[in-house]
């Protein structure tokens, strides 16, 4: 599973700068389905470079893999790639169900890298979650029963 998100004014379509977003739509997407998680609305933005307003958009967006937009600036970009948030700039107003269902195609076949990455940074999580639940039950003495 991968969450992604889309700057829509309507949920319907891609059409927002990141900057400027009203709101974000976040779909939770399986290799079966997409699935809306949450949406997010922000308060009209001039597009002037506003630091401010971007890490409330940032941290709406923590744990997404991906961000669709129809434009971003550079300081944006930085802060999404470091917490590891691709950014997905598209020319035109991209249909959300469309890219929903693409995402679902890679899901299933792969070739899309940010994907794979998200894939494989979710896995690596999980395992290393695991790892460090498994330590701290040995500091605190706890042993297994066999059989």
């Amino acid at each position: 599973m991968v969450r992604v998100a889309f700057a829509s004014s309507d949920r319907v379509r891609v059409d927002q700068h990141f900057g400027a977003a009203e709101s974000f739509a976040i779909y939770e997407v399986t290799p079966e389905q997409a699935t809306l998680f949450a949406v997010g609305d922000f308060s009209r933005e001039a597009m002037d470079g506003n630091e401010e307003k971007l890490a409330a958009k940032v941290e709406f967006l923590d744990n997404c893999a991906a961000v669709y937009v129809l434009a971003i600036g550079a300081s944006a970009i930085k802060q999404l790639l470091a917490r590891g948030i691709q950014p997905v700039r598209i020319n035109a107003d991209d249909d959300v169900q469309e890219l929903l269902d693409a995402i679902v195609l890679a899901l299933n076949q792969g070739g899309v890298p940010w994907i794979e990455r998200a894939l494989a940074a979710r896995a690596g999580q999980h395992s290393e979650h695991s790892e460090q639940r498994f330590a701290r039950m040995e500091e605190e003495g706890w042993e297994g029963s066999e059989g």
